[in-house]
């Protein structure tokens, strides 16, 4: 427990973590480690304890080079505080990593190796792949004859089969994948795999005309691989209020236009029909002017002209003021000519038609200018 303290919190939490878990950490989780591990060994080698007697600094750099307090000093900065996993499996190996540095670096000096494959077997040695690291499918140019990767190889995971290089197919990787061709070698070797021209799924080399079969979307004829147009046939599926645009062994669904509900291309020029305040004009769906077609009751187009509002209207209720005021100031005048009974009866029928023409006018006069001008009626009695 030399160097454990720093690590007490961790470790306090982790106290009833099994075995079992240690062995189903991580392969690439261990060789982070040692070969952060390998690194501080690298940064301590040539501590300098700065005495100034080269025997006396001899000396305590022997004792320091298998101390515990070299090995307390790598083990701090073997992990980053981040790394949760290097950090976990540290705390877990602490007697592995111990007995290693007190008593076998000599007999084994490759940390990873003795720590990651032989004590706590969470990998592989190369080639090797799984839990009882079998060796990998391999050809005398290598691992999956050179030319891709054993899955899991390395680790105690993965089935072993061969994951090929772009380009390459097969067992070993050695056929040619789909796309692509097999180039002639000049000194009888097997040639590499090149690319077929972009629409062939096998040719016999790399121009247009040298198709053999072809990928989706395209149709042979005469070596050449043609695009089949699938707006034009069957094969097309889009939604509603799309319309399929042909592309390069493909197609596109795309938004009609706003104009349009349903349509056969872009534009509203291609509708089915055409969408609400729009209106088939020739052969587009145009919008509708509704301000000019009438199309919306806007106030004050259907009322009467008597409740219109604008210059010929005050116009025609200024004469019609000056009229009835005329005619009221006349039976005023005359009604006090006859005598005071017929000057109270004159007021009363003045009162009378004064009260129903404001009235009336009241219902009529609903501008600035039509309380203007029952003002000066009001002046002029």
């Amino acid at each position: 427990m030399w160097w454990a303290w720093p690590f007490l919190p961790a470790l306090v939490l982790l106290s009833e973590l099994s075995v079992v878990r240690v062995q189903t950490a991580p392969c690439q989780t261990c060789r982070k480690l040692t070969e952060s591990f390998i690194k501080g060994l690298e940064i301590t080698a040539n501590k300098n304890f700065g005495g100034g007697n080269t025997a006396w600094e001899e000396e305590k750099l022997a004792k320091y080079a298998r101390s515990e307090t070299r090995l307390l000093e790598i083990v701090e900065a073997a992990c980053e505080k981040a790394d949760f996993e290097c950090n976990q499996l540290l705390e877990q190996i602490e007697d592995q990593v111990e007995t290693w540095w007190f008593h076998r670096q000599q007999e084994a000096p490759d940390l990873s190796e003795w720590l990651c494959i032989e004590e706590l077997r969470l990998c592989c040695p190369p080639g090797r792949f799984g839990p009882d690291c079998k060796e990998c499918l391999s050809s005398p140019d290598g691992v999956c004859g050179g030319l891709g990767r054993c899955e899991g190889e390395g680790t105690r995971l993965g089935d072993g089969e061969c994951v090929c290089d772009p380009g390459y197919s097969g067992h070993l990787c050695q056929s040619c994948a789909d796309g692509y061709y097999r180039e002639k070698s000049s000194n009888n070797s097997i040639g590499a795999c090149a690319a077929c021209y972009h629409s062939c799924k096998k040719c016999a080399g790399p121009q247009h005309f040298q198709c053999l079969d072809c990928k989706p979307g395209w149709i042979l004829h005469d070596n050449k691989c043609v695009d089949i147009d699938e707006c034009g046939t069957e094969l097309a599926r889009c939604p509603s209020n799309t319309y399929c645009h042909n592309t390069e062994g493909a197609y596109e669904c795309r938004g009609c236009d706003q104009a349009c509900v349903g349509c056969m291309g872009s534009g509203p020029a291609r509708c089915k029909k055409c969408s609400r305040g729009y209106k088939l004009k020739g052969a587009k769906c145009l919008d509708v002017n509704e301000c000019s077609d009438r199309a919306i009751a806007c106030p004050g187009l259907n009322e009467p002209v008597s409740m219109r509002r604008g210059p010929s209207t005050v116009t025609v209720l200024m004469d019609s003021l000056e009229e009835t005021a005329y005619v009221l100031r006349t039976s005023l005048q005359l009604a006090q000519r006859r005598g005071s009974t017929l000057a109270a009866k004159g007021d009363m029928v003045f009162t009378a038609i004064f009260i129903g023409g404001v009235a009336a006018m009241a219902g009529y006069w609903l501008t600035e200018k039509g309380d203007l001008m029952l003002d000066g009626f009001m002046k002029g009695r």
